[in-house]
């Protein structure tokens, strides 16, 4: 069973993120908390949490500071922004420093639903018109991308191959003998390192490119917080 936790200090919203989460996942476990102290009390006490959803503004939070300490002490744990502030230099930083999506509380009960099961599925979520802002700017992306490409692990461009042939995450995490929560995040961090913001994007764009070899890539990192 998919389990969220909504972080969020008005009860209103909760609630109504609540009915976005279940017009996704009807089944899925819906965590509460009021503020990043709370959430982080509920992080301890229960595994296997899919999804935080996380207001920017909270009583022992504001901008990033609840993000950030979510990230350093659940690295692993996927994390979508919901928030009234749209600036595009906000969402630019909140996908740079990581959030697996970025959610306009403007937005409606049915898009929501749609952008929490794209985030679950691996893609980041963005505003409709940031993403068109991309676009403009780059007309012509092919050489910027394959320079992207060098910034991947060799796991990561054995994920990104099975992702544009068509593999599921489920056959993905079997081929590479990985959990698929891990599949999942090397996914949300392909994306972000190419600048794309949906898997089906990412397998029209890679599919008019040679990936290079992953071979060719020294092992992986072992940071806190990167998948292996």
């Amino acid at each position: 069973m998919t389990s969220f936790l909504i972080i969020d200090d008005h009860p209103l919203f909760r609630e109504a993120l609540g009915n976005a989460v279940r017009l996704a996942l009807p089944e899925a476990r819906i965590f509460e908390a009021m503020s990043i102290d709370d959430a982080l009390h509920i992080l301890a006490s229960e595994q296997g949490i899919d999804l935080a959803l996380l207001d920017l503004s909270l009583p022992d939070a504001m901008g990033f500071s609840g993000f950030l300490r979510l990230r350093e002490t659940h690295p692993r744990l996927p994390v979508a922004i919901v928030s009234s502030e749209e600036d595009q230099h906000v969402v630019r930083e909140a996908i740079s420093l990581g959030a697996a999506g970025y959610l306009p509380k403007s937005t409606s009960k049915r898009e929501l639903a749609l952008s929490i099961e794209g985030v679950l599925s691996g893609s980041v979520s963005v505003p409709k018109d940031f993403v068109a802002a991309t676009r403009r700017k780059n007309p012509d992306g092919t050489q910027a991308l394959q320079a992207k490409l060098r910034e991947l692990t060799s796991q990561q461009l054995r994920v990104l191959d099975l992702l544009r042939k068509g593999y599921p995450n489920r056959q993905i995490a079997q081929e590479l003998q990985l959990a698929e929560s891990t599949v999942k995040a090397h996914i949300t961090e392909i994306l972000r390192k190419l600048g794309l913001f949906s898997r089906n994007k990412a397998v029209i764009e890679i599919g008019k490119i040679d990936l290079p070899d992953p071979k060719s890539r020294p092992p992986a990192r072992t940071d806190r917080g990167r998948p292996q």
